[in-house]
């Protein structure tokens, strides 16, 4: 398949146009196309996802942003998107930058795959998807299995007056199965997934283990007994870990939220809002996570951001913009969920960092409360300062000892009282990223990950 580097030449000369009429311009283009395979005890269905491509173009007006966009790479589109940016700009566009600095670096990143997805044809997706399925279907109580592999190829082009190119291939894989469960009209499930950045290797870590495991749970929840309701001390998982990193430091986070006095983090910022054991950061730079970038859209490297270092909130996300009102330095962050959409700060990879502890001191230093295993969702109050996580079971923690399992489960309660009562957080050999999708508000989805390891709390909980 084309690259947009074919491309190139043509899209450099095009914003070049841009100079003589602003102080600043850039050029966002884009190429995705992936490839999906779901099976279920009846159906085969291969889902080729279709090829979007397409060029934003942004310049500075003296005052605000000028943007058009167009869908495909042909030169005659790119030149009417910068002939309708040039259009819009006043006089004033070449008599003051953009707020913020701009990228200035060079840079070329491609994701690397230890079993190359193109050598992951299509018969060999279905026989990996089919033969997990039946496995899966061996199990006494299970009614249906439904398996989803999925391979996601994206490439992303950005330049700017200022001199940055940033140009990165990305490719991601992601496995997940549900396991359906029925007796007696009643019905419940449970999933496994694989995945992240890189080739065909990252589906390996949904093993047979973690199959045998996903089918029992599914039929042992049609006999589970609905959680207990009330304050009570808890336990997160790895995945549980995560939702609550990007719920309560997730959007509240994100500097322009905080300009716009929309987070109820702003006046914290420079404050110890928890204990020594938490630190929690954002990192569109680890390797292979599924919410890793090389580059952002405004064409710095995507990097380690620590948010809270031991308790203290030292760190938002940035942009150029909030980074010039706040005299930070942008953070890479900003991110399109396509060509068509606006440029936001937002989230990549956002996690607690492991701790000292192993997960039995944690639970026996708990007692008694309960276990949320298996995250669903979760839901957070930038203004308010609540959140809830919901999990797809628990289990009862007794005299520090796991037993009883519970079906669905939901925790909620402010994020400060959360964050006052944390205990403590296990070790590296617990931790684990689990990927996600998340929208700035109900709109522009786009991939973020999400983990950490196990820790130690106290909230409300209670049936989901």
């Amino acid at each position: 398949m084309a690259s947009l580097t074919d491309s190139e030449p043509e899209l450099a000369m095009a914003l070049r146009r841009l100079e003589p009429k602003t102080s600043y311009a850039e050029l966002f283009a884009e190429r995705t196309h992936g490839h999906r395979v779901n099976v279920d005890r009846q159906t085969t269905t291969p889902r080729p996802e279709p090829t979007l491509a397409g060029v934003a173009v942004r310049a500075w007006d003296g005052q605000r942003w000028v943007e058009a966009c167009t869908s495909g790479l042909q030169a005659a589109s790119v030149a009417a998107a910068v002939d309708a940016v040039a259009r819009r700009l006043s006089s004033a566009a070449l008599s003051q930058g953009p707020p913020g600095p701009s990228a200035t670096g060079r840079g070329e990143a491609t994701t690397v795959e230890k079993r190359p997805v193109a050598d992951f044809g299509l018969e060999e997706r279905i026989e990996w998807a089919t033969t997990r399925r039946d496995r899966v279907l061996g199990f006494e109580g299970i009614a249906n299995c439904f398996v989803n592999v999925a391979t996601y190829h994206e490439e992303r082009l950005f330049l700017n007056t200022a001199g940055a190119r940033a140009h990165q291939r990305t490719v991601r894989v992601l496995g997940n199965l549900t396991a359906i469960a029925t007796e007696g009209g009643k019905v419940d499930f449970d999933y496994a997934w694989a995945g992240g950045c890189g080739g065909v290797e990252l589906l390996d870590r949904m093993t047979d283990e973690s199959l045998d495991t996903t089918a029992k749970e599914a039929v042992a929840l049609l006999k589970a007994h609905a959680a207990p309701s009330g304050t009570m001390n808890v336990v997160l998982d790895p995945s549980l870990t995560g939702t609550f990193a990007h719920e309560s430091f997730g959007h509240g986070t994100e500097a322009d939220q905080i300009v716009r006095k929309r987070s109820y983090l702003g006046p914290l910022l420079g404050t110890q809002v928890g204990p020594e054991c938490l630190t929690l950061v954002d990192n569109g730079a680890y390797p292979g996570a599924w919410g890793s970038i090389a580059f952002d859209e405004e064409g710095w490297p995507a990097r380690r951001n620590v948010l809270i270092d031991k308790g203290r909130f030292v760190e938002v996300l940035h942009d150029r913009e909030s980074a010039a009102l706040l005299h930070r330095h942008p953070t890479g962050n900003v991110r399109r969920a396509d060509f068509l959409s606006r440029p936001f700060v937002r989230m990549t990879n956002t996690y607690v960092e492991p701790g000292d502890r192993s997960l039995e001191e944690l639970l026996e230093e708990t007692r008694d409360g309960v276990l949320l295993q298996s995250f669903t969702s979760g839901i957070e109050d930038p203004l308010g300062g609540n959140m809830q996580l919901k999990s797809k079971k628990g289990r009862r923690i007794e005299h520090g000892e796991l037993t009883e399992l519970y079906p669905s489960m939901a925790l909620s309660g402010k994020v400060l009282e959360f964050l006052q009562h944390i205990r403590g957080v296990s070790g590296p050999e617990d931790f684990g990223l689990t990927p996600g999708f998340c929208g700035k508000g109900h709109s522009d989805l786009l991939v973020t990950g999400a983990g950490g390891p196990y820790l130690a709390s106290r909230a409300i909980v209670g049936p989901a």
